[in-house]
């Protein structure tokens, strides 16, 4: 006989406990309950709303994907998010039973209290609660739902809202009205392999069973091989990306995609196939670029624009001459291996950009082969805001250094500095760690091994080892002389 579950004792107010007191009772009903899986599945008809999310979270922690489908099932609110809660890539089948326990035509179910839920995010997000606060308004869309498909459940309620609104209630016509339809939430990376292949697999499968009831929405989406995934990126809405990576791919292919978005905050192509700045492919990506008002974060890399970056920032190929290509307030701008040069680094200090950049990435360029005035400029108009830079491999010299500095020692917000590979010795790294140590948000350096280190400079098997500890444990005692135990600094090691 399986045991019911009673809430009566843990709802009376004749027991005052301390919330620790409450914690550990909540904690030991979901460790019994979790220990039976029949009994648990059996109580959740019974279960107070109050007590579904300190059931699901120890449920998801422990993998236990019965009742996970179960609690889904029943959930009595109208959103379910996994929040901070940890997914591995071996997670895939506690996912697909989350999924599997979606009621995707409420209709079948004619109890009152029903299933409630309307969106179920399957996203890792530190930021985002199990469940949100329920808003009295006229739609009981949860904050987090996708806002620009024409498929959404925000945008198919307002329009059966607004075709009621005018006196033409058709609902009951209707098998899959607005409120019978849920939003299924994920973040994916076509990565190739086989476990993918199936989850994918699977979420197409459950869309078309649901002939229209739910709504894949992909916020955040990893592509390796655009050609290899053809048929999964047809069957995704481009309109519910805002995060888009693509680590390979020609720029033709990647131009097609970010055609279909409107409303991307991160692109990022860590790996363009042989582009130049020449040619209509890449007349069509400015273009596109152009068009996505919403950008806070690109990324670019292997692409050729050396001595031209400025037709990057402002494309006159658009109908108004020097209209702005990248939005003035872009927050992180990644550029390694772009051949870009001194002047480039000249045009980027003078753009409307530079005052609002956050993360910086120009590693892999020789920027510092003629003039440092251009990067020292760059450092002063974005020493209010950058929090992240890295000048890995630059050509970056003694002299250089040392003329910068000043500028860095401005940069107040700075959190991360990374000039590994550059040919810098021992005595100028100790100055700039004394210049630095002042900078308090500044936790973490990544400096190059200093050239007396090498038999021959920045050849792996030519490196010092003991040299090399000297140096570190040198570092670290100069760190905790001036109390800054909290400044982590590292090397890229040979």
């Amino acid at each position: 006989m399986v045991p019911k579950f009673s809430p009566t004792l843990l709802g009376s107010s004749r027991f005052k406990m301390d919330q620790k007191t409450t914690g550990t009772l909540l904690e030991l009903a979901a460790k019994s309950l979790l220990s039976n899986e029949l009994a648990a599945i059996h109580a959740l008809d019974e279960l107070p709303r109050a007590l579904f999310v300190p059931l699901f979270i120890p449920a998801f922690v422990g993998r236990h994907k019965e009742i996970l489908k179960a609690m889904v099932r029943v959930w009595p609110f109208c959103c379910l998010h996994i929040g901070t809660l940890s997914v591995q890539g071996s997670d895939y089948d506690i996912l697909e039973a989350m999924i599997d326990g979606l009621q995707l035509l409420s209709a079948q179910n004619s109890s009152s209290w029903g299933p409630k839920l309307r969106l179920l995010d399957l996203r890792h997000d530190p930021k985002c609660s199990i469940i949100c606060s329920e808003m009295k308004t006229t739609f009981s869309s949860c904050s987090w739902s996708c806002a620009y498909s024409q498929n959404s459940t925000l945008r198919t309620e307002e329009a059966q809202h607004s075709v009621r609104c005018r006196g033409f209630d058709n609902s009951e016509s209707e098998p899959h009205s607005a409120l019978e339809t849920v939003e299924l939430l994920v973040d994916l990376s076509l990565d190739g392999t086989l476990r993918t292949q199936q989850f994918l697999s699977f979420l197409q499968s459950k869309v078309r069973q649901s002939s229209g009831s739910l709504h894949l929405c992909c916020r955040d989406l990893v592509i390796d091989n655009i050609s290899a995934h053809r048929s999964m990126l047809q069957f995704l809405d481009p309109r519910c990306i805002d995060h888009l990576q693509v680590n390979q791919a020609y720029l033709r292919k990647v131009n097609h995609l970010v055609a279909q978005t409107a409303h991307l905050y991160s692109l990022r192509h860590p790996n363009i196939i042989f582009t130049y700045f020449v040619g209509r492919h890449f007349q069509t990506f400015l273009n596109g670029l152009g068009k996505l008002n919403s950008l806070q974060e690109l990324e670019l890399s292997a692409l050729f624009l050396g001595d031209r970056l400025q037709r990057l920032l402002r494309c006159a190929g658009l109908r108004n001459l020097g209209s702005l290509v990248l939005p003035p307030q872009l927050k992180t701008l990644n550029l390694p291996f772009c051949s870009l040069s001194s002047i480039d680094v000249t045009i980027l200090s003078q753009s409307s950009q530079a005052t609002h950049l956050r993360q910086l990435n120009l590693s892999h360029n020789q920027i510092f082969s003629e003039a440092y005035e251009p990067f020292q400029t760059l450092l002063e108009r974005a020493s209010g805001t950058l929090q992240h830079l890295e000048i890995n491999n630059c050509l970056l010299s003694d002299s250089t250094l040392s003329a910068l500095l000043p500028a860095l020692s401005h940069c107040s917000c700075l959190r991360v500095l990374s000039f590994a590979f550059n040919p810098i010795t021992m005595p100028v790294l100790t100055r700039l760690l004394r210049h630095l140590t002042s900078l308090r948000e500044l936790k973490h350096v990544i400096y190059p091994i200093p050239v007396h280190c090498y038999r021959q400079w920045d050849v792996r098997d030519s490196l010092d080892r003991r040299q090399l500890a000297e140096v570190q444990a040198q570092l670290k005692a100069m760190l905790q002389a001036v109390e800054r135990d909290d400044m982590l600094w590292t090397t890229h090691s040979a």
